[in-house]
C-alpha cells in the first residue's frame, strides 16, 4: 500500500494542535504537530513532510515569516491558520505563498477537506512538494559523488555505481542529514519506505544493501555506522559539488 501524506500542524495552542492531529490521524492521514518556528524546522528536518498547516499567529517568528522563508527553498504546501479573518490577512498570506487559508474558528472537516484538495494539485504536478529539485545538484562525501538530477553515484575511483530506487532513497535521507542519528523510523520516512510497519527490520536490508555499495569492508562499515539502540549514523562530512 502506498504510504499515506504527513501534515505538519504548526500551532501554539496545544488543544488545537492536539486536536487537529488526532482528527487527521482518525481520517487515514500521517500526523504529528510543533508549537513554534524552530519545533517546524526540527520537524522538517526530521521527516519527510507532505503539508504544513501554518498558524499565523505564533510566538517568536510568525507564520508569514515562516512562510516567506519556506518558499525561498521549499515548495511543500502550506495551509494558513489565522483567527482573524479579514480580507487583507487572507491576502498577505496567499502573497508570501500558502497555498490555501482558513480562518479559526474552523470545522475539522473543512480543513482536512482543504488538506486533500491542496494534495490532490500536488500529485496533478500543480505544487510541488519535494524540495529535491531545489538543493545543489550534487553533493560529495568521502570522494564519492551523488547527483541529484541525474540519481547517480560516482566511486571515487569514478566509477558509476547502480543504485535502486530504494537504495538512492535510503542514501539521499543520509546525505541530506550527515553526522546526526537517525532511527529506523526516521529513516523509513524520509526514504519512502512506509510499506513496512515502523518496527519491521526492512530498513536494516537495505541499509546492508546500500553498505554494500559503498563501503570498502562493509562487515566493518565507517560510513554507515549502526548506533546501538538509537539507528544509524551517517559519519562523513558532505559538502556540494560542482
Amino acid at each position: 500500500m502506498p504510504e499515506q501524506p504527513h501534515i505538519l500542524v504548526v500551532d501554539d495552542d496545544r488543544e488545537i494542535r492536539d486536536l487537529v492531529t488526532r482528527y487527521l490521524i482518525k481520517h487515514g492521514l500521517r500526523a504529528r504537530g510543533a508549537a513554534d518556528g524552530r519545533q517546524m524546522h526540527q520537524a522538517l528536518d526530521d521527516w519527510s513532510i507532505d503539508l504544513i498547516v501554518l498558524d499565523l499567529m505564533l510566538p517568536g517568528e510568525d507564520g508569514l515569516s515562516l512562510c516567506r522563508k519556506l518558499r525561498a527553498d521549499s515548495k511543500i504546501p502550506v495551509i494558513m491558520l489565522t483567527a482573524m479573518g479579514e480580507e487583507t490577512d487572507r491576502i498577505v498570506g496567499l502573497e508570501m505563498g500558502a497555498d490555501d487559508y482558513i480562518a479559526k474558528p474552523f470545522n475539522p472537516r473543512e480543513l482536512l477537506a482543504r488538506i486533500k484538495a491542496v494534495l490532490r494539485r500536488v500529485e496533478d504536478g500543480q505544487v510541488a512538494a519535494q524540495p529535491d529539485a531545489d538543493r545543489a545538484n550534487v553533493l560529495v562525501f568521502a570522494g564519492w559523488r551523488l547527483d541529484l538530477q541525474r540519481r547517480d553515484l560516482t566511486a571515487p575511483d569514478n566509477v558509476l555505481v547502480a543504485l535502486s530506487a530504494g537504495e538512492y532513497d535510503l542514501l539521499l535521507a543520509f546525505v541530506t542529514r550527515p553526522q546526526r542519528v537517525l532511527s529506523r523510523d526516521q529513516l523509513l520516512d524520509l526514504a519512502r519506505g512506509r510499506e513496512a510497519q515502523p518496527f519491521d527490520r526492512a530498513i536494516d536490508v537495505q541499509v546492508s544493501r546500500l553498505r554494500r555499495k559503498i563501503e570498502i569492508d562493509p562487515g566493518n562499515p565507517i560510513l554507515i555506522k549502526t548506533v546501538r539502540g538509537g539507528g544509524y549514523l551517517f559519519t562523513p562530512q558532505v559538502e556540494t559539488g560542482g
